[in-house]
């Protein structure tokens, strides 16, 4: 069996990446014709025709779309073998880290991380990005170096994963509204007019589940997509927000924020990045800031103005 040209596995990564023959022969600095013929190769190679006509483009086969993710990681394994390992200088470093996080996160923790990141190394700069799902694509693909969040069922099997702090509900209104006097009882909190949160546009939640145990029912009032949105409305109205207590902790200043007299689940919000980030020691160093400044409880107090 003669031994497989390894260069057609740079080809092919470019290639899935591109999905277009023309563009990939300019990213590897090839002619059409150039890339058209290891095209060829390649389907001889793998026994598949990769990409197929489809008008006037491109689209992967089954074949290509399981190939892909391996591919593009094989490729990059082999970049990080044949790249000299430096010493990081943190005073040199020149870089931007894209960080993919959940709703109320930037304005809840990246001053404080902004401001660790600066003191260590000036030139490394975060771009924050908004979280609208859970799809593991970015940090896989690149596009993203680290994510914050609750590991969920479409994460992806290879990403690492480490517990930032654990998190539940709290009952948030603003100041001098009926409820930040007196005993909240399941009746109180239920017959208010809520913010209900839903990213997916649902118009039940958790807490409806927990006030039919209960027998009570409450009235939504408006829905909105995260938790700073829940947060400026109640702030600035007679709505009752439902929000993640750590989370949203200097969200919720100069508001009234109070337990939840319903069970209430806990969550774990995690920091995830790509295993092909583990042995970068920038990566290791961000992961290390994001970690302190999130990661260590702040003594946020619920119940109190």
């Amino acid at each position: 069996m003669s031994t497989p040209d390894l260069n057609l596995l740079i080809t092919l990564d470019v290639l899935l990446a591109e999905g277009n023959v023309s563009r990939a022969a300019q990213r590897l600095h090839l002619s059409p014709s150039a890339m058209s013929r290891a095209l060829a190769r390649l389907r001889e190679t793998t026994g598949d025709p990769l990409l197929v006509r489809a008008g006037r483009g491109l689209v992967p086969t089954p074949r290509a779309l399981q190939l892909r993710a391996q591919v593009s990681q094989l490729v990059q394994d082999a970049q990080a073998v044949l790249r000299p390992a430096e010493k990081l200088d943190l005073q040199q470093l020149v870089r931007t880290f894209t960080l993919r996080v959940s709703d109320g996160f930037t304005e809840n923790f990246g001053p404080s991380l902004i401001a660790r990141v600066s003191q260590e190394s000036p030139g490394v700069r975060l771009r924050f990005v908004q979280k609208l799902d859970k799809d593991s694509a970015a940090l896989r693909d690149g596009s993203v170096d680290l994510e914050t969040g609750v590991i969920a069922d479409e994460t992806g099997p290879e990403v690492r994963t480490r517990m930032l702090f654990r998190d539940h509900f709290v009952g948030v209104v603003r100041t001098g509204h009926a409820l930040s006097q007196g005993e909240i009882t399941p009746a109180r909190y239920a017959a208010g007019t809520h913010v209900l949160v839903s990213r997916r546009g649902l118009d039940k939640g958790l807490m409806d589940e927990a006030l039919q145990a209960f027998g009570l029912e409450r009235v939504i009032g408006t829905y909105v997509g995260g938790f700073s949105a829940a947060l400026a409305i109640a702030r600035a109205s007679d709505l009752i927000a439902t929000v993640p207590e750590r989370h949203t902790g200097k969200l919720r200043d100069a508001m009234f924020s109070f337990p939840l007299p319903v069970p209430s689940p806990e969550i774990t919000v995690s920091m995830l990045w790509h295993p092909r980030m583990d042995g970068d020691a920038a990566h290791r160093w961000l992961r290390g800031c994001v970690w302190e400044v999130c990661g260590v409880p702040v003594g946020d107090s619920v119940g109190s103005r």
